[in-house]
C-alpha cells in the first residue's frame, strides 16, 4: 500500500513536494489531497499570470506595429503618388524580366534533363520510363505491320477484280 501512494504523486509537478514521500505508515489519504490540491491551484494561477503577461506584451506590441505601419503609410503615400509614372512600367518591365529569366531557366533545365535521359536510354542504362517507351515503339511496329498487311491486301484483291 505504501508503494502504491509513493508511485502515484512522485514530483514536484506530481503533486507532492520535495520533503514528502506520501505512503507512510501514519499518512492518510486526506492529507495528500490537500498538499496536491494546494499545488495545481498555485501552478494554475502561475500558468494564468504568465499567459496574462505575455499576452499583454504582444498585445502592446501588435499596437504599435499597426501605428508604425499607418504611419509609414501616410508618409510613403505622396512620395508614391508623386514617382508612380516611373514606378509602375519599372515594375511591370522588371516583372517581366524575372518571369524571362525563370522561364528561360527552367526550360534550359528541362532540356538538360531530357538529353541526359536520352544519352542514358541510347547507352543502354535503362532510364526511368524505358519500359513504357519500348512498349509504345512495339505498339506502334504492331500497328504499323496491321496496316502494311491490310494494304497489301487490298492491293491484292484490287489486282485480282
Amino acid at each position: 500500500m505504501a508503494d502504491h501512494h509513493r508511485d502515484r504523486g512522485s514530483g514536484v509537478l506530481g503533486g507532492v513536494g520535495f520533503g514528502e514521500r506520501g505512503g507512510g505508515y501514519g499518512d492518510h489519504q486526506g492529507h495528500q489531497d490537500n498538499s496536491s490540491n494546494k499545488q495545481p491551484a498555485l501552478m494554475t494561477a502561475l500558468k494564468a499570470a504568465t499567459a496574462a503577461t505575455a499576452g499583454g506584451s504582444m498585445l502592446v506590441l501588435s499596437g504599435l506595429i499597426l501605428a508604425g505601419t499607418v504611419v509609414a503609410l501616410t508618409v510613403a503615400t505622396p512620395v508614391l503618388v508623386i514617382f508612380s509614372p516611373v514606378l509602375v512600367p519599372a515594375a511591370v518591365a522588371l516583372a517581366l524580366m524575372a518571369a524571362g529569366f525563370v522561364t528561360s531557366g527552367g526550360l534550359g533545365v528541362a532540356a538538360l534533363s531530357v538529353f541526359s535521359w536520352m544519352y542514358k536510354y541510347l547507352t543502354g542504362k535503362h532510364p526511368p520510363g524505358a519500359d513504357q517507351l519500348d512498349h509504345a515503339k512495339a505498339r506502334i511496329a504492331s500497328k504499323a505491320r496491321d496496316i502494311k498487311d491490310a494494304a497489301q491486301h487490298r492491293v491484292d484483291q484490287a489486282q485480282r477484280d
